[in-house]
């Protein structure tokens, strides 16, 4: 068995407790919010898609608020030791929305809105912390060895959660299912606890006392934000992000704008929902499990960070031809499943060779406020060029060059990964 674990995980017997710990830290994570994703989608509807840039505009406040809170924290106390107290915050707020929900029975607006917000800011924000956390464990060799089946672990987390809202939610609604993602929350603190126990006794990057078990990190609440600035290299990957984000949120208001037309009724819209997250993850773990490892060592980290750039640019022409359900429906389950088995740990790979503070601090500015900014633009810009008259298939074509500025950056970005991972494992 511990044969086969190394051979799956790719990591040494001295790695093996922290690569499993991390799998499993992951699929918590990702079951806890895709437990919650399709009632979260489910509420946009409800509300309507006009109203969904003033959601997505909620959001990117939401995150100016939160990012300086999250720098003041990690300021006063010791980065590790925050992080179990950050997700039990989320488990507490998680039971709070269970007893609104069990107190007044179907959501209204306000508390329609108020979910899509919470779940929304949730999923960047704690994803963001985990592969913040891996960076300070693993260094980049490590990580491209360990990446692929760490996230692997995601996946299984991504399809565990849409299986158990499409088996449930009819069953039970929508109420309970809070719990359910509150309880998987509890088990990603587990998993942090015991990967803090790991970093002490075997050390983290090869250090024997990790750096951020009992230290904090100097400067002010909006450190992270001139860490992003003075860096070049952090600039590029917050135009990489941006542009993701933009074509994200197009597709995705799109999809938001057929799917009522085609499907009138809230379950069976939300099940299927669910039933495309069960697809999109079914595609990413075998991707993930099959071929993440040997494309990165193999290809590198500059063909891995296009590819979905490419993806894109040619999804989107062929559903401007064709601006169908199905064309959407299929274009989103391959872009999703590219961007979470080879993009995103490709995208992470980034940061493992960057000090402590753009590992936290930066990062964080970058997933969070940079991811929204991206959201939020692109939402008032979608409904301000329906509000012209474009049709969907005339913003399909806009997208194609904009997917085409998209590869030019990831085609920079990876060279310049590149060259700085050579020049440190040279230094070395």
């Amino acid at each position: 068995m511990k044969a086969l674990a190394l051979r799956l995980s790719g990591a040494t017997p001295k790695e093996l407790a922290a690569a499993l710990w991390a799998f499993v830290y992951f699929l918590a994570l990702l079951a806890s919010y895709y437990v919650l994703r399709p009632i979260r989608d489910e509420m946009a509807m409800q509300v309507g898609a006009g109203a969904l840039q003033e959601l997505f505009s909620a959001v990117f406040l939401s995150m100016l608020v939160l990012v300086p809170v999250f720098g003041w924290l990690t300021r006063r106390f010791p980065r590790r030791r925050l992080l179990p107290w950050l997700y039990a915050f989320c488990v507490a707020n998680l039971i709070g929305f269970y007893a609104v929900f069990e107190t007044g029975g179907h959501p209204g607006p306000l508390l329609a809105r108020v979910l899509y917000v919470w779940v929304s800011v949730f999923n960047l924000f704690v994803v963001s912390v985990f592969w913040s956390f891996m960076a300070d464990l693993f260094d980049t060799e490590q990580a491209q060895r360990l990446y692929g089946f760490i996230a692997a672990g995601g996946t299984v987390g991504a399809l565990l959660g849409p299986l158990l809202t499409a088996g449930l939610v009819r069953l039970v609604g929508a109420k309970l299912l809070m719990l359910v993602s509150a309880a998987l929350l509890g088990l990603a603190i587990v998993a942090i606890l015991r990967l803090r126990a790991w970093a002490r006794h075997t050390g983290a990057t090869g250090q024997t006392a990790p750096e951020g078990e009992e230290q904090v990190l100097a400067g002010g609440v909006w450190s992270g934000l001139g860490e992003v600035c003075r860096s070049g290299y952090l600039l590029a990957i917050c135009a990489f992000l941006f542009s993701y984000a933009l074509l994200s949120t197009f597709l995705y208001f799109q999809s938001a704008e057929l799917l009522p037309r085609h499907i009138a009724d809230s379950a069976v819209r939300t099940q299927l929902l669910a039933q495309i997250d069960l697809a999109v993850n079914v595609l990413t773990l075998l991707v993930q499990t099959a071929a993440f490892g040997r494309l990165i060592r193999r290809l590198g980290t500059r063909a891995l960070l296009a590819a979905m750039p490419l993806v894109s640019l040619l999804g989107f022409a062929v559903f401007a031809l064709w601006p169908v359900l199905g064309v959407l429906v299929g274009f989103g389950v391959l872009r999703r499943a590219g961007e979470y088995s080879i993009s995103k740990p490709a995208r992470e790979t980034l940061f493992n060779a960057l000090p402590a503070a753009q590992k936290y601090r930066a990062k964080n500015v970058i997933d969070t406020l940079v991811h929204r900014t991206g959201d939020t633009a692109s939402a008032w810009m979608f409904n301000g060029l329906r509000a012209l008259g474009w049709s969907a298939g005339q913003i399909a074509w806009l997208s194609v060059p904009l997917a085409a500025a998209w590869l030019g950056i990831a085609l920079w970005l990876g060279t310049q990964a590149e060259t700085l991972q050579s020049r440190r494992s040279g230094a070395v």
